[in-house]
């Protein structure tokens, strides 16, 4: 077997927002989403500029979101090369109800709960305006496809 054929990505380890103030990015994944903290330092490329991680109680690859804290760069511009948005998962369409109830509770903006066939979900926007989606782990991406067809045709979404 050719080492081509061994190579493969398993997951997304961890994914890096920019932000303005760590302080108030705190107040808002950890205090109002509940996230936990498991990592403070500082930039490894920038010494100056802290470096916070939020994850699962062991950090494990996966669960991790970053954040770089840069209080004076310009906001950023939606485009090619940017990011959309950032999809949290939470367990059932119960547990995103509860959530977006106690959004609302806390005076957060957030969208209906929308049903997006493979996944329930709700959007809303953290204090540096990233869009945070929580989105419910089912019923999955095969719900529309033939048993081992999954990615191997267009499937339009329903009207």
């Amino acid at each position: 077997m050719n080492i081509e054929r061994r190579l493969r990505v398993t997951g997304i380890h961890h994914v890096t927002l920019i932000c303005a103030d760590l302080d108030r990015t705190v107040a808002f994944y950890r205090d109002v989403l509940g996230m936990r903290i498991v990592k403070q330092t500082m930039n490894q490329d920038d010494p100056n500029a802290r470096h916070l991680f939020f994850g699962d109680d062991e950090g494990a690859p996966g669960t991790v979101v970053s954040f770089f804290e840069y209080p004076h760069m310009e906001p950023g511009r939606v485009g090619v090369g940017s990011t959309h948005h950032l999809a949290l998962t939470v367990e059932s369409g119960e547990e995103l109800d509860g959530w977006r109830a106690w959004l609302v509770s806390q005076g957060v903006g957030c969208t209906e709960v929308l049903d997006r066939v493979y996944f329930r979900s709700v959007y809303l926007r953290d204090p540096d305006g990233h869009i945070v989606e929580l989105a419910t782990r089912g019923p999955g991406f095969t719900v529309d496809e033939e048993p081992g067809a999954l990615g191997t045709r267009v499937v339009p979404p329903p009207r």
